[in-house]
């Protein structure tokens, strides 16, 4: 076979990631796979396009096994405890990037699933949440259809201009489900549910299955960092499903009011009326007060527990909309000493730089890092905002 340079049909439809991981000079594989972790993220970043139906008010349920496979420790220093890790970041960074959406939060453990966290807006909520599951009891196998179908009474409650969506994290490599899983698959199919899988262990059939049929995405990873890698695409907005309607929503902007040391009587906000927690339900006499019912908030962006009023700030809009008018997509080329550094970082190129990237409205030439930095991070090319020229132009 080695001497035949045909490959079998079989082989045909596989990437050969054997061959392109490689060992540095001191043995490590390290390098390789931030390298293949670089090239994944500009091939995604190429797909991006402006002008795209995005669902911009996304409401998003986290399903995470927590069953006797989490307790492996081929991520360090467990499954359990890197996943956590890493889910804090992530719900920070989606709600910094989204914040006008919500998550919820459904565990799969002994054949049951339980969810421990309601579809909200509250990052910090959401990350109290994470933090306890720490000391919960890894025991018995996932149910992945009780988990879909616990996400699913949620979601189909939505009103149609809503995306729906769900990303499970399982590392196990089998579940133990009470009915056929793919009525459940259907029925995600119907409601235009998106469903995205991160496997820890190893390729699963119906996992590939429900991404495949709900038109979400399919990963296992590779160590810790492309685990990291792989949640934060769900960072990004998807394309919104084919039954998402178009619809205007009613919101309202709340001014803060500070009244220190004034004669306005102590009040609760509405966000803590029925918190335990003596440190967060104090009484104050600022607050968002809603420009529809009055009620207090203490931040935003909430949805009013009275009058039910979408409650944001104008920076929160202007977050969620630079997802519909991404910074334009650099242009790979050979480096052939065009210029002595990078644009942006001025990090000087040398001989291990074979490729640099070029925006094609300024010409400025920019390093891989600083691509992907604009791109995921910026939402501006640093060359054409220096140039008002080419800036008034993309804009």
């Amino acid at each position: 076979m080695e001497d035949d340079p045909k490959e079998y049909r079989w082989e045909t439809g596989y990437e050969k990631t054997w061959e392109a991981i490689k060992e540095d000079d001191e043995g490590f594989l390290e390098a390789s796979v931030a390298d293949i972790i670089q090239r994944a993220k500009r091939k995604r970043q190429a797909l991006k396009h402006g002008n795209q139906k995005l669902g911009m008010m996304r409401h998003l349920y986290i399903l995470l096994d927590c069953s006797d496979s989490m307790s492996s420790q081929d991520l360090k220093p467990t499954r359990l405890l890197c996943t956590l890790k890493l889910m804090e970041l992530f719900i920070e960074e989606f709600f910094d990037q989204n914040p006008i959406s919500q998550i919820g939060i459904i565990i799969m453990h002994n054949k049951r699933a339980e969810k421990i966290s309601d579809l909200a807006g509250n990052a910090r909520k959401h990350i109290k949440h994470i933090g306890s599951l720490n000391r919960t009891s890894l025991i018995g196998e996932p149910s992945l259809q009780n988990g879909l179908e616990a996400a699913l009474s949620s979601l189909k409650l939505l009103p149609s201009h809503a995306s729906r969506e769900i990303l499970v994290i399982i590392g196990s490599l089998t579940t133990c489900d009470p009915g056929n899983i793919y009525t459940t698959i259907d029925s995600l199919k119907q409601e235009g549910v998106r469903c995205s899988v991160i496997g820890l262990a190893a390729e699963v059939h119906v996992c590939r299955k429900i991404a495949n049929q709900t038109g979400g995405v399919y990963n296992v990873i590779l160590d810790d960092s492309h685990f990291k890698d792989l949640l934060f695409q769900h960072v990004d907005p998807p394309p919104a499903a084919m039954c998402l309607e178009s619809s205007l929503i009613k919101m309202g902007f709340p001014h803060q009011i500070n009244n220190e040391g004034s004669e306005e009587p102590l009040t609760m906000c509405m966000c803590h009326v029925d918190s335990m927690d003596e440190s967060s339900s104090k009484l104050t006499t600022g607050g968002y007060y809603c420009p529809q019912c009055f009620s207090k908030y203490c931040e935003l962006p909430v949805e009013c527990r009275a009058c039910g009023l979408t409650l944001v700030s104008a920076p929160h809009l202007a977050r969620s909309y630079h997802h519909l008018f991404p910074a334009v997509n650099y242009n790979e080329v050979n480096f052939e000493n065009q210029t002595s550094y990078c644009f942006a970082c001025q990090k000087n190129f040398g001989e291990s730089d074979k490729q640099v990237y070029a925006c094609p409205s300024c010409k400025k030439i920019f390093c891989i890092d600083c691509d992907i930095f604009v791109h995921e991070t910026l939402h501006t090319c640093p060359g054409c905002a220096t140039n008002l020229a080419t800036f008034q132009i993309s804009h």
